[in-house]
């Protein structure tokens, strides 16, 4: 296998390596650099693995790319205990497989981004307000469902969790408010074996 990844620290990048990291599967590495101009993901030979420009892209062994990261989790997950066998399991994973990519991932990952690589300064208080409320509304759902529960579904760590931690774990940093509940459940991740943290940043910019 071959990840192509950032050169700053991703989430969407981080879920594959965690989850990779879980399994023991070993794989080569390629870093993009996406803050340059033009970024390095809209290159021709990248085009062609993505024609989205966007990374993580993880290559197989028979040259088959996969992108989307939620979807790259599912498919190495299959099989493992990571990801449920009966189909109703299955579709509650898919349910917060979406749910990351369309209210964790605009909001809290991209203030996360303009926080330290982008800037902040050039947003207008409507634009922060959005992805602050609508990022809110989001760990506010998070927390609910943790009512009672250590994980998303069922009773066993998944790539539910692993896609949801990847930017919910910092988000209190910058400046989100995280429940008990949530702050129980990323200790509870962050305890699993096999567990890495994301890598640092090489820029220097971001501190976590």
């Amino acid at each position: 296998m071959h990840l192509y990844e950032s050169h700053i620290p991703s989430g969407n990048v981080y879920k594959i390596q965690l989850l990779l990291a879980h399994l023991g599967i070993q794989y080569e590495t390629t870093t993009l650099n996406i803050l340059s101009k033009p970024s390095e993901t809209r290159s021709d030979e990248f085009l062609k693995l993505n024609p989205s420009g966007q990374i993580p892209v993880l290559v197989l062994d028979d040259g088959t790319a996969l992108a989307q990261s939620n979807a790259t989790l599912y498919y190495i997950a299959d099989g493992t205990p990571y990801l449920p066998r009966d189909k109703v399991g299955k579709h509650k994973v898919l349910e917060w497989l979406f749910f990351e990519q369309n209210s964790i991932e605009p909001y809290v990952a991209v203030l996360k981004f303009h926080t330290y690589w982008g800037n902040l300064a050039t947003m207008s208080e409507a634009e922060k307000k959005n992805l602050k409320d609508r990022g809110q509304t989001a760990l506010d759902s998070m927390e609910r469902h943790l009512e009672g529960r250590e994980w998303f579904v069922g009773d066993a760590y998944g790539i539910a969790d692993i896609a949801l931690f990847a930017y919910v774990v910092h988000a209190e940093v910058i400046g989100f408010q995280v429940g008990d509940n949530v702050k129980a459940w990323i200790k509870r991740v962050q305890s699993t074996e096999g567990h890495v943290p994301i890598r640092k940043d090489p820029t220097g910019q971001c501190p976590l």
